[in-house]
């Protein structure tokens, strides 16, 4: 006969807290895997974003060479053009029958060498800016090689510590997970918003000399007699996380030792005061 599971809600509250710290045990677990792994996932990402940007600005680059390329042939084939008009209307001013079409023909002239001036100018202009590009393109094209070889390292680092803590991680998720299915949804969502919120991961703290073991504020005698009670959920007024007691929590805290007063001490009082 199959055992029937027990509602979460019907645990009593010393169960729910017992679950609770369970759970934030484990979660710490995995939140130690993650800081091995230290910043190097951000910084593979990091390396990825920063060579996409460079590979787009290499195409653009290598997009604007051959645009200027053709802008150049372009112009060259404009050049061509005018100096065979040029040559064209030199050859029409031998045969000309006025001084109308001599002035026409000499301004077709001079306006066509102006263009070819114009032209070649712009081809000047768009050489410098092919250098230009060519250089941008080298300088792209190596921080590209550098930055690949900068990933590859930070891969390795990364893949080599994921691969040592890969099996830990996801066994601590797993029992993360199947201990969830035991913890009241409510009560779940309000530790999981509380670790969301809190810098150090923690949603739920054992009292550590008379104080809250998240926040280090000090508790009311009254408070931690209710919270050694575990009648109730108690959370910190400062920092809003669940209290637990520690022994609950399987934490031994060692008292510290009661210093015994000194002899002589209410004598030597006495004394003064007669004195």
């Amino acid at each position: 006969m199959a055992t029937k599971t027990k509602d979460p809600a019907e645990m009593s509250v010393e169960d729910k807290l017992k679950n609770l710290y369970q759970l934030q045990t484990m979660l710490s677990e995995i939140d130690k895997i993650k800081t091995l792994r230290g910043e190097l996932p951000l910084e593979v990402q990091d390396l990825e974003d920063e060579i996409e940007g460079l590979t787009t600005r290499i195409e653009k680059i290598q997009n604007d060479i051959v645009e200027l390329k053709r802008e150049i042939a372009d112009r060259r084939a404009t050049i061509d053009e005018a100096n065979a008009s040029i040559a064209k209307y030199k050859e029409q001013m031998d045969n000309v029958r006025n001084n109308r079409e001599y002035d026409s023909l000499n301004k077709e002239i001079e306006y066509q060498q102006l263009d070819v001036e114009l032209n070649q100018k712009k081809i000047r202009e768009a050489e410098e800016a092919i250098r230009q590009k060519t250089d941008e393109l080298a300088s792209s094209s190596e921080a590209v090689t550098e930055r690949r070889t900068d990933l590859d390292i930070k891969k390795s680092e990364l893949e080599e510590i994921i691969s040592e803590t890969k099996a830990e991680e996801e066994k601590l998720r797993e029992r993360s997970k199947n201990l969830e299915l035991q913890i009241e949804p409510r009560l779940l969502a309000a530790f999981k918003r509380i670790r969301r919120n809190s810098r150090n991961g923690l949603g739920i703290v054992y009292v550590q000399r008379d104080a809250c073991g998240g926040c280090f504020n000090k508790i009311p005698p009254q408070r931690q007699l209710d919270i050694r009670m575990r009648k109730k959920i108690i959370v910190c007024e400062y920092c809003g996380r669940i209290m637990i007691d520690p022994e609950l929590a399987g934490v031994k805290i060692e008292k510290p030792a009661e210093e015994k007063p000194k002899r002589g001490t209410r004598r030597t009082a006495k004394k003064t005061t007669e004195e």
